[in-house]
Order: structure tokens, then C-alpha cells, then sequence
């Protein structure tokens, strides 16, 4: 049985590696595997007796719905120009000082990343409006394009963030699992607003090294300044404070009121939506037309989202009925080194796949196999949370698939080559991995807050 868990995931890898559809991956795989199971006798059919209710139970979460209402959210930000205004208002406030542009670059991401929270937006945006500045000004392709990727990236880690909802969602069924295997019956879970809060100082922490590294290379690379002042964007005063306010106020409503505990993520997602959609009807950026492409992309990532964790549901299932979780629990139990040696290989495991799956198929496929183990050896849910969602973000910069550079290679001028690219966000990658191992010497790093909010 457990030679055919290890198979199922091999295959399914194989599969995703071939370019099939990530769902349809998941799910028919498993049911052929189920099906051959059932004719070998190596499988046990009482597992998926359990879909009904599980399917039923994903349609009907009400902390999925934050999905949709932030994915909604960060659309309409994007099609209203939110983002171009901003880079235009940060660049008329930094561009004349040294690296003035690729700082520039890095607040706006963080901020994008606290309002949107979708990758590709955000890079093929930032790639649009300065990739060509920063070019003309003196910065090599490769440090300009490792830049706008990685700052794009922030969306992971910064709340609200889609990757946290989700990744909320899944260790929150990993814990309670993991206290009925300790035979231990209690309400206490991990919510998402937990991961939020925890999420807040490893988020500014990012940001300021990505802050330290583009000044330092650019002082390396750079004249005493990047630009002629007679560049800049023509704005001043009120322009600027118009670009930078409203979503500022926006961001500190949405995450204001879950840190205040005034309304769960899900109750903040819809506040954001709605403030969204009102941002752009004031600012007349918001048509029928418009608003129907928003809802459209909406519908489509949404669908996309569920449809991926409705496979990964039925993939875990069958996984289970061939033994796989207890191969699994076997498998880290037994490691040298306990409860370290263990979260040393699911991470080490979690950053390979990063080279070739989605961090959507790491967070539905891997982690409800690897995190009921980990809780149950008392590790903190929400540092398992934090540690997981930086891990999973550098899965948008690691070649030869990571999500980040195909966007920003569809929209850079053929003078920036893809090597250029690659080489841009390896610097990068090393900052995120430097702080994953912050946060292993100093868990209070993503503990500190919820421990001090919340208790």
C-alpha cells in the first residue's frame, strides 16, 4: 500500500511536470490509482466515503471566501491604475536621490503587496512602467529585472495575503488533526488573522533588506545620482498626496481592523472590496466595461483556486487510503535530529518543489501531508505558517519555472535577455533564505505579535 502512495505522488509530479492542468492532475490521477487500488486490494474505500462531506465543506468555508473578495479587491486596484499612480508619485518623491528608482521600486511593491496581494499584477506593472526607467538610468538588466520580480513577490508574505489565507485554511484542518491524534478534543485552532499578525514583522523585515541590497548595489553602481532631475515625473504636492493617501487609508482599514479585532479577514476582505470599487468610482476609473473584466478575472482566478483544492482534496484522500500519511509519520518521526531534523527536510523538500510547482499545489498537495506530523511534535502553527509562506514565495523566483519571471519576461524589452533575468533574482532568493533562517534562530519573530494581540 505505502509503495503506492509513493507512486500516486510521483506520478501526479510527473504529470504537473508534463504541462497538464493542475486539478484535473490531481483528482483523475488519484481516482485511476484508486481505481487500481480497488483491483489489487491495496486500497481502502472507506477513505473516500469522506469526499462528499470535504467537497461540501471547501464550498461552503466561510474563511475561503476572503479568496475571492481579495482577489476582487486587488483587481480593481490594478485596472484603476492604483499601481502606476503610485510608482509615478514615489518616483517624483525618491528619483532624485542615489538608487532613488530601484527604492522606489521596493516601496511601492510593499505597498501594492498590502493592497492587491497578486504577483502577476504587480510585476507585469511595475515591469511596464520601470523596467524602461531604470534601464535608461544607469541599472543593469539583470539588478533591474531581479528587483521589480522579487518586490513583486511581497504580495506572499504581506497582508492580507491570498498565500496566508489559504495556507490559514489548511493548517487550521492540520491542527485539529493534529490534536484528535493526541487524543486531544479541543476548539483551539489557527486562524488566519493569526498568520496575518505573525506575517507583519517577517513581511518588514523583507522589505528593509530588499531596502539595504538595491541601495548598497546601487552605491556600487550607480553616479551620486540615477536620474536628471528634469525626468521626473511632473507631480507635486496634492498630486502626490492623491496617489499615495487612498490606498494607504485602505490598507490600514483592511488590516487596522483585523489587528483591533473589529472583524475577521473574511469580514475585512469584503471592506476592502468594497473600498476598492469606491476608490476607483471616485476617481471616474471605474466603467461598466471595466467592471465586467474585473469580475471575470475574478471568477477565473476563483475558480481556479477551488478547482485546485477540490483535486488536492480528493488526491489526499486517496493518498491516505494507501498508507501514505503514516508512511509520512514514520518517515519524520524517525529522522535524526526530532523535531529540527524534521522541519529541516520539509523545508529543504518544500524549497526543491518550489524549482517546479506553484506554491497553490505546494499548499494543497504537501502541506496537509506534512503538517498534521509537524504540529503533532509541538511545533507552533503559527511559525509553521510563516516559515511555509517565505519558503513558498521563493517559488515565484526559483527557475526554470518560477511564476514571477515568466511575467515579467512577457512584458521586458528584447534588450533584457531571460539569463539576465535568472541572474537578477538570485540575490534575492538568498535574502529570503537568509531570513527563513532569522526566523529558525528567532521564532518570536512571527510569534511575538499574535502571542501579545491575542493572549
Amino acid at each position: 500500500m505505502e509503495w503506492m502512495a509513493i507512486a500516486l505522488f510521483a506520478c501526479v509530479c510527473l504529470a504537473l511536470l508534463c504541462g497538464f492542468p493542475v486539478a484535473f492532475t490531481l483528482a483523475g490521477t488519484s481516482l485511476i490509482f484508486a481505481g487500481l487500488g480497488l483491483l489489487t486490494g491495496t486500497f481502502d474505500v472507506s477513505y473516500l466515503g469522506a469526499l462528499p462531506n470535504r467537497l461540501y465543506g471547501i464550498t461552503t468555508n466561510s474563511t475561503l471566501i476572503a479568496v475571492p473578495l481579495f482577489i476582487f479587491m486587488g483587481i480593481v486596484l490594478e485596472k484603476s491604475r492604483v499601481a502606476e499612480n503610485l510608482l509615478t508619485a514615489m518616483a517624483a518623491l525618491m528619483g532624485k536621490y542615489r538608487s532613488g528608482m530601484a527604492v522606489s521600486v521596493v516601496l511601492v511593491g510593499m505597498l501594492l503587496a498590502a493592497s492587491t496581494g497578486i504577483v502577476g499584477a504587480t510585476v507585469v506593472t511595475m515591469g511596464l512602467l520601470s523596467l524602461p526607467s531604470m534601464l535608461k538610468r544607469g541599472y543593469s538588466p539583470a539588478f533591474a529585472s531581479g528587483a521589480i520580480c522579487a518586490t513583486g513577490t511581497l504580495g506572499q508574505i504581506v497582508p492580507p495575503s491570498i498565500a496566508l489565507v489559504l495556507l490559514g485554511d489548511v493548517l487550521s484542518s492540520a491542527y485539529q488533526q493534529a490534536q484528535l491524534s493526541m487524543g486531544i478534543f479541543s476548539p483551539d485552532t489557527v486562524s488566519v488573522g493569526d498568520l496575518f499578525v505573525g506575517a507583519l514583522i517577517p513581511g518588514l523585515l523583507l522589505v528593509a533588506l530588499y531596502l539595504l541590497y538595491v541601495m548598497f548595489a546601487s552605491a556600487r553602481s550607480l553616479p551620486a545620482t540615477d536620474t536628471d532631475e528634469s525626468e521626473l515625473p511632473a507631480m507635486r504636492g496634492w498630486a502626490i498626496f492623491n496617489a499615495l493617501f487612498p490606498p494607504l487609508f485602505l490598507i490600514v482599514i483592511v488590516l487596522g481592523s483585523i489587528l483591533a479585532g473589529y472583524a475577521t479577514p473574511t469580514e475585512a476582505a469584503g471592506v476592502g472590496a468594497t473600498g476598492a470599487l469606491l476608490l476607483a468610482l471616485l476617481q471616474n476609473r471605474m466603467t461598466w466595461s471595466r467592471l465586467k473584466a474585473v469580475m471575470l478575472n475574478t471568477t477565473q482566478v476563483t475558480s481556479m483556486v477551488f478547482l485546485i483544492l477540490i483535486g488536492a482534496s480528493v488526491f489526499s484522500l486517496v493518498f491516505r487510503g494507501f498508507g501514505g500519511e503514516r508512511l509520512i509519520h514514520d518517515f519524520l518521526t524517525n529522522l535524526p535530529g526530532g523535531v529540527i531534523g524534521a522541519m529541516l527536510v520539509v523545508m529543504l523538500v518544500v524549497f526543491i518543489l518550489g524549482f517546479i510547482l506553484d506554491f497553490i499545489e505546494i499548499t494543497f498537495v504537501v502541506v496537509p501531508l506534512v503538517a498534521p506530523v509537524l504540529l503533532a511534535m509541538g511545533i507552533d502553527p503559527v511559525w509553521l505558517g510563516i516559515m511555509l509562506a517565505v519558503n513558498l514565495q521563493t517559488s515565484f523566483l526559483t527557475p526554470p519555472f518560477g511564476f514571477a519571471l515568466f511575467y515579467l519576461r512577457g512584458v521586458a524589452p528584447p534588450s533584457v535577455l531571460t539569463s539576465d533575468i535568472y541572474r537578477g533574482v538570485v540575490p534575492f532568493i538568498g535574502i529570503q533564505l537568509l531570513l527563513l533562517i532569522a526566523l529558525a534562530v528567532w521564532p518570536e519573530l512571527a510569534t511575538c505579535l499574535p502571542d501579545t494581540l491575542y493572549n
